[in-house]
């Protein structure tokens, strides 16, 4: 039997405040791109009951994503949007979901992330990275920006970090490694970027800020 809204509401307070929760439930956020990181980033977003989620990506599922990406080998094919919408739903059925398989452009970015107040960028690509970075610190001042930075390999967990670059610019990961210069992305390690993400962006919403 599904929980009623209510029972999931009092669930969440009990474990992290009723004016925490309360924050929780009126916050969007915004996850641009739905793989190890985006994926992983979502599922604990919804867990802690985000009011809305607004969720990107051209992609679909391939089975190579299966192995660090939080989707099932029956949606195999399917577009990430849809099929992380199908497993958050499952997940925390109350939370709000805004789902576009499209590719993030220069000319689409701001009206697909308008409704937002914090934007996760969770991409595979650097150009695409700094991409949605210039334009989301550039144009858009009243947004929070999370992004990530290296989280390939089998290096120690204690070098993913949390970075407070500017007052709205958050980098989470090592710095350095690079999938691309052959070093695997292990899920483990690819998870412990997202959950710093993730906390980055409850941190937040408390109001609690790095220096």
């Amino acid at each position: 039997m599904i929980p009623t809204k209510e029972e999931m509401l009092t669930a969440l307070e009990s474990k992290q405040g009723k004016e925490l929760q309360k924050r929780f439930s009126q916050a969007t956020v915004a996850v641009c791109g739905l793989g190890g990181l985006g994926s992983n980033i979502a599922v604990s977003l919804a867990r802690a009951g985000i009011g809305k989620l607004i969720l990107i990506d051209f992609d679909r599922v391939d089975i190579t994503n299966l192995h660090r990406q939080q989707y099932k080998v029956s949606q195999i094919g399917s577009f990430k949007a849809d099929a992380l919408c199908e497993n958050l739903k499952e997940i925390a059925p109350y939370v709000e979901i805004e789902a576009h398989a499209v590719r993030i452009t220069e000319a689409n970015l701001a009206g697909l992330v308008k409704d937002a107040e914090i934007v996760c960028e969770a991409f595979d690509k650097a150009e695409a990275k700094a991409m949605l970075t210039n334009i989301v610190l550039e144009t858009m001042p009243e947004k929070f920006l999370v992004a990530a930075s290296g989280m390939a390999g089998y290096g120690s967990a204690n070098d993913i970090r949390t970075r407070r670059l500017s007052k709205r610019f958050y980098l989470c990961g090592d710095g350095v490694s690079d999938a691309n210069d052959g070093i695997g992305l292990i899920s483990s390690r690819v998870m412990l970027c997202a959950a710093h993400q993730a906390h980055t962006v409850f941190r937040i919403l408390a109001g609690e800020f790095e220096v």
